[in-house]
This record gives C-alpha cells, sequence and structure tokens, in this order.
C-alpha cells in the first residue's frame, strides 16, 4: 500500500514527510490534475502517478523524501529499464520506502538537536507507561481513571512549563521543541491557557 504521508506523534505537520519527485531535468513537476464527475477535479502529487502514463504525470526520473520543514533527502534514481511495465507504485517500491528511510532518519536527527529529557525521567515516563498498559489489560476501566489522572498531571504541568517556556525567544523554544515556530506558539498556548491571538506575552517581546 502506497503512503501519501508520514508524521510523528511529537513533531506534527512541522515535519511531516512524502516522496517527492524529480524529473530528467532536475525540476519538480506541478501535482497531477484528475477530471472529476463534478464540475471540479482533484489534484494529487502521490510519486506513483508520475509515470509518464496517460491521465497521469510525466515520467519521474528520481524520488526523493521531503520534509514540510524544507529539508530534502538525496535524490533515488529510478530505474526504468527494470521496472519497465510494471506499474511504478510497485516498481518504484523500493525506492520509496528507502526516501522513507532517509525521511526518518532526518526525524532522528531534529530529535537529537531537540533539549533532551534527563534519563531517568525518560526511563520513569517508560515505566509508567509499561504500568499502565498492564493495569488496561486487566482492569480497563481502572486503565482509564490513570490515563485520565495523567490528563489531569499534564494539564496542571503544562500551565506552568508553558508560562515559563513563553519568556524565552521563539527562534529558541521552535527548535529546543522540534517544531516550526508557528507550532511552537500553538502548543504554549493550548499548555498555558491562552489564545494564539492573544497580545498578553508580546510586553516579553517572545509569544
Amino acid at each position: 500500500m502506497v503512503q501519501e504521508r508520514w508524521d510523528s506523534d511529537e513533531f506534527g505537520a512541522s515535519h511531516e514527510g512524502r516522496v517527492g519527485v524529480l524529473l530528467a531535468d532536475g525540476s519538480v513537476p506541478k501535482p497531477v490534475y484528475f477530471d472529476g464527475a463534478s464540475a471540479y477535479g482533484t489534484t494529487s502529487d502521490l510519486w506513483a502517478y508520475y509515470d509518464g502514463g496517460r491521465f497521469h504525470g510525466p515520467r519521474a526520473d528520481a524520488l526523493r523524501a521531503v520534509c514540510s520543514c524544507g529539508w530534502v533527502g538525496t535524490a533515488r534514481t529510478l530505474d526504468w529499464q527494470q521496472i519497465g511495465e510494471t506499474p511504478l507504485r510497485e516498481g518504484g517500491e523500493d525506492v520509496a520506502d528507502a526516501c522513507f528511510e532517509d525521511w526518518d532518519q532526518h526525524l532522528q536527527a531534529v530529535e537529537r538537536a531537540a533539549v533532551p529529557l534527563p534519563r531517568d525521567l525518560t526511563a520513569l515516563l517508560e515505566e509508567v507507561v509499561s504500568r499502565i498498559e498492564t493495569l488496561t489489560a486487566d482492569h480497563p476501566v481502572a486503565g482509564v481513571r490513570a490515563a485520565r489522572r495523567l490528563e489531569v498531571l499534564a494539564t496542571q504541568l503544562g500551565v506552568t512549563a508553558a508560562r515559563g517556556a513563553a519568556t524565552s525567544p521563539p527562534d529558541e523554544v521552535a527548535p529546543a521543541l522540534g517544531v516550526s515556530v508557528d507550532a511552537a506558539r500553538s502548543l504554549l498556548a493550548r499548555l498555558g491557557g491562552w489564545s494564539v491571538y492573544s497580545t498578553a506575552f508580546e510586553e516579553s517581546g517572545v509569544f
């Protein structure tokens, strides 16, 4: 099955990945347009459509990983002699999988660049997750209560953390969280309990 987009729970839309297409001249093709039954058609930039076939896009020369943050991976040339008449979604699957691995390594680099959590805290959180999973398997209702307790604690802790983080410059907070400035602004507003459009923190020159 061809996956159109890749994402992670922690970094969300700030690092959404996909397989990008390059033509033989090195250019990026426009999205493929498909006529619909209604007055409006649809477009798609799914790599599998760029096979040069009828009603599809021009033939892709190479595939590469692309991230919403602007990062792009190494161009990986498609062997059309080997692909032959095989549909690109099948013949190019290995190359597309390699692109995913490139994006995954990029995501790991983003994670390494983010502010680190103490090892003992990380281990403790993993233990809490494991304990709740075990509890849920034996007693789902108790698992719900435990999850709810974590939700309440996260909400309470998030207010103080967000308000403290909002005193730091956005271009420092965003990469420390591994997200874009806009995403960091939205995250702090949600955790801190203020509107993302609020001017309450403008005097600090931050958020």
